[in-house]
């Protein structure tokens, strides 16, 4: 059995949102870079690495997504929405 932790991640980053606050490059410089004032990553895909999640994470913005190899988002967590009330 392969663990999360033993495969590759996919990181990305939604430069629309991405206010260049440069918390990430602050929390996980191997990762991340500033690229016109937006970050970027240094790699697409990356060795599981507790910063990469930690930069996820502490994004204000929340542009960072981490996946693993099966395409599950690892961070920033998913919002979970309530059930809709169907009583009425």
């Amino acid at each position: 059995m392969v663990s999360p932790m033993d495969e590759c991640w996919k990181v990305t980053v939604n430069r629309d949102t991405c206010v260049g606050s440069g918390v990430c490059i602050g929390t996980a410089p191997r990762y991340f870079r500033l690229d016109d004032n937006r970050s970027r990553p240094i790699a697409e895909n990356v060795d599981p690495d507790e910063d990469v999640l930690a930069a996820a994470d502490t994004c204000p913005t929340e542009s960072i997504i981490v996946r693993d190899a099966a395409g599950n988002q690892l961070a920033p967590p998913e919002e979970i929405l309530p059930p809709l009330n169907t009583m009425g």
